[in-house]
């Protein structure tokens, strides 16, 4: 309400606060937030010491290193360098003359090194021969040789005709008459039906087993032995003196130790080398 005095201009009377709430619709100064403007959405500051509660971090929970796919990684690490370690190995072992890879297998012995008159070779004989290396590996033996296309004999063959047959480059796997029934059947399983090889019982081995080869012989407990393999494989032909075409087949095929003279001159000839 404005109060006009004559001759002068209006004055508005000077408000006196009674302690009376405002009227409504109509906020009084003091009902203004704190510490910023009306509506600006800022209130005061929480107490407590004059500062505001830090807020807390969340606690990370450490699962650990899972080390699953890391052994799995290795295992596949280690057998790929085996595999080509290995392959790189058996490529050396092949690029090898036979005769050095022969003497690599743990065991074999070499007579063509200790005796070079024995492995001479084409000394035919007739009659029962006295051999000094029992089962002979090499040396004078009969005109006729056994019959070597993967044959199996269930009773001993003469020796005379068995040098015959390594001397074509056979392979002539003996075992002792005892021998259990399973180790002679995995014998068999190597021979049977594979020309040049041959396998029998042999009286008086020291031994189980034992492997010839025109020079060479290996001697081992069990037909589970992997340089059996390794024998046949080196030296399965390669160990002939008369060539990869010597006969094996039209010889001797009956059991027994004693030489059979008389089908001596009833032998194929064999090719010239």
């Amino acid at each position: 309400m404005s109060i006009s005095t004559p001759g002068g201009p209006e004055r508005r009377p000077t408000v006196v606060s009674t302690g009376k709430k405002p009227a409504a619709g109509r906020p009084a100064a003091a009902d203004k937030p704190a510490g910023g403007k009306a509506g600006s959405g800022k209130g005061p500051k929480p107490t407590g010491g004059g500062k505001g509660r830090k807020p807390v971090a969340p606690v990370k929970v450490s699962q650990g290193r899972s080390w699953g796919p890391i052994a799995l990684f290795v295992a596949v690490g280690v057998l790929a360098v085996g595999i080509i370690g290995y392959g790189a190995f058996a490529a050396y072992r092949g690029s090898q003359p036979w005769q050095e890879r022969a003497d690599a297998i743990k065991g074999v012995v070499d007579f063509r090194k200790k005796d070079k008159d024995l492995v001479a070779g084409g000394n035919h004989q007739t009659g029962p021969i006295k051999y000094d290396i029992l089962p002979p590996v090499a040396g004078p033996h009969n005109a006729a040789w056994q019959n070597c296309m993967g044959d199996v004999y269930d009773a001993p063959i003469a020796n005379e005709h068995a040098v015959h047959s390594l001397e074509h480059g056979t392979v002539w796997i003996t075992y002792r008459p005892d021998l259990p029934a399973d180790q002679v059947a995995k014998l068999k399983a190597k021979v049977e039906g594979k020309e040049k090889m041959m396998l029998s019982p042999f009286e008086g081995l020291d031994k189980p087993i034992s492997l010839q080869a025109w020079g060479f012989q290996l001697k081992v407990d069990n037909a589970d032995d992997s340089r059996i393999d390794d024998f046949i494989k080196t030296l399965r032909v390669n160990a002939s003196v008369e060539g990869p075409n010597a006969n094996c087949g039209q010889g001797i095929t009956a059991t027994g130790t004693t030489p059979r003279d008389n089908l001596g001159n009833q032998m194929p000839e064999q090719p010239t080398q």
